[in-house]
C-alpha cells in the first residue's frame, strides 16, 4: 500500500512540474554580448575596447545589470570618445570605481528605446539619476558636453545600443 501511495505521489508531482512553464531563459545575446561579438569582429573590431575595459572595472552590479534580464537602452562611446578624455582600456581602471560607475550608469536608461523613440524625447531620464537632453541626436550631459548619436538600434536581447561620439559625464570627476 505504502508503494502505491509513494508511486501516485510522484505520478502527481510529475504531472505538475510538466504542466508548469519553465523559467525562460534570455532570450538571445544580452548588450553585453552584443558589444564583445561587434568589438571582436566586423566594421566595429576594435572600437569598444575600452568601453568594455570600463565595464570590468566598474562596480560588478553594471556587469550584472547589462548582462541581465531588463530591458535598457545604452548610449555606447567608442575608444575615440574616451580618448577625447585621455582614457583606453589600459588606464580606464585607473579611475575611481565610484565615479567609473556612476558614469557608465549614466550611459544607461531604462526600457527599450529605439532611435525614432530617442528622438522624439527632449529628456532621457538615466539610470544613475539625472538626463540627458536630446535634440535632433545630440545628447548633452549635465556639464553640457555634447555627444552625437552615429550608429543606432543595435539589438540585444535586453535592450537597444545606439553608438555616441563622445562620452557623457553626470558630474566633473
Amino acid at each position: 500500500m505504502k508503494k502505491v501511495l509513494i508511486t501516485i505521489i510522484l505520478a502527481l508531482t510529475l504531472t505538475a512540474l510538466l504542466a508548469v512553464p519553465a523559467v525562460a531563459a534570455p532570450p538571445g545575446p544580452t548588450i553585453v554580448d552584443v558589444a564583445i561579438a561587434v568589438n571582436s569582429e566586423g566594421p566595429f573590431a576594435g572600437q569598444f575596447d575600452t568601453l568594455i575595459a570600463a565595464i570590468l572595472a566598474a562596480d560588478p552590479a553594471v556587469l550584472k545589470t547589462l548582462s541581465g534580464n531588463g530591458q535598457f537602452t545604452v548610449f555606447a562611446p567608442t575608444d575615440a570618445a574616451f580618448l577625447a578624455l585621455g582614457l583606453d582600456e589600459t588606464n580606464i581602471g585607473d579611475l575611481d570605481q565610484g565615479f567609473l560607475t556612476d558614469v557608465l550608469l549614466y550611459h544607461v536608461a531604462r526600457g527599450r528605446r529605439y532611435a525614432e523613440d530617442v528622438v522624439a524625447s527632449s529628456r532621457i531620464r538615466m539610470l544613475k539619476g539625472g538626463f540627458l537632453l536630446q535634440d535632433g541626436g545630440v545628447l548633452t550631459d549635465n556639464l553640457g558636453g555634447p555627444a552625437t548619436i552615429i550608429v543606432t538600434d543595435v539589438e540585444a536581447a535586453n535592450g537597444i545600443i545606439h553608438v555616441i561620439d563622445a562620452v557623457v559625464l553626470p558630474y566633473a570627476p
